[in-house]
């Protein structure tokens, strides 16, 4: 039956792939990947040989109508990013919401995503929270960041390692550097870290200790 799958890869350990994940990218027709060279190395560990076919943000919004015809005429996809959860922060929504509006099935496995385990392990609140993604880098980030200063949940961010302390600087000067963080990185691999404190005590540390990796920050709301 035609369908799609979303299935989740691992952020860092490749012993977080699940066993149903492996059985479906094996069965499925073709698998949708974010970048086939970074999945590539992925499938070959796993000794998975279906064919790959290249979906990412730059191509998407033109692929999209041709994917959705292929899986009417009865083919099967699976999408992947690389790394995590397709469509969190990634490729996925614009064929996941196209496929839904043509009736066609859809099915998201669960997995590994980064910011469930930083949230965890940060000892913020986590009963409430909403998830913030990347911020604008220009236009929109100083009115973003003075709408969530009044946030009361726990607020979820990704950043890349050389916009961190730009980052952490603007959360000093709109939340205030007492604010409690945590910043999680490398989540998964041989060098995971996860530095909590305020503001400022976290900006200071990765001032001398510049960060490598990817990147979740975890923000206390207001009180």
């Amino acid at each position: 039956m035609s369908k799609l799958y979303l299935v989740p890869t691992p952020i860092g350990n490749l012993e977080d792939i699940t066993l149903r994940a492996l059985r479906v990218l094996k069965e499925v027709d073709y698998i949708l990947a974010e970048d086939t060279r970074t999945s590539g190395k992925l499938l070959k560990h796993f000794e998975i040989s279906t064919p790959m076919q290249s979906h990412h943000m730059h191509n998407e919004h033109k692929t999209v109508e041709t994917i959705v015809k292929r899986i009417q005429s009865g083919e099967v996809f699976a999408m992947i990013s690389d790394a995590g959860t397709p469509a969190i922060s990634d490729p996925g929504f614009l064929l996941t919401r196209a496929c839904v509006q043509h009736n066609i099935d859809v099915e998201c496995l669960p997995g590994a995503t980064a910011f469930v385990p930083a949230l965890v392990n940060s000892g913020l609140p986590n009963d409430k929270f909403v998830f913030e993604g990347f911020l604008p880098v220009k236009k929109g980030r100083q009115t973003r960041l003075q709408f969530l200063a009044e946030e009361k949940r726990t607020m979820i961010f990704y950043e890349s390692p050389h916009k961190l302390l730009k980052t952490l600087t603007h959360f000093g000067e709109y939340f205030g550097k007492d604010r409690q963080i945590s910043v999680s990185r490398e989540l998964t691999k041989l060098f995971e870290e996860t530095k909590r404190g305020d503001i400022a005590e976290v900006l200071s540390y990765y001032t001398e200790k510049p960060a490598k990796g990817e990147i979740v920050i975890i923000v206390d709301g207001k009180k």
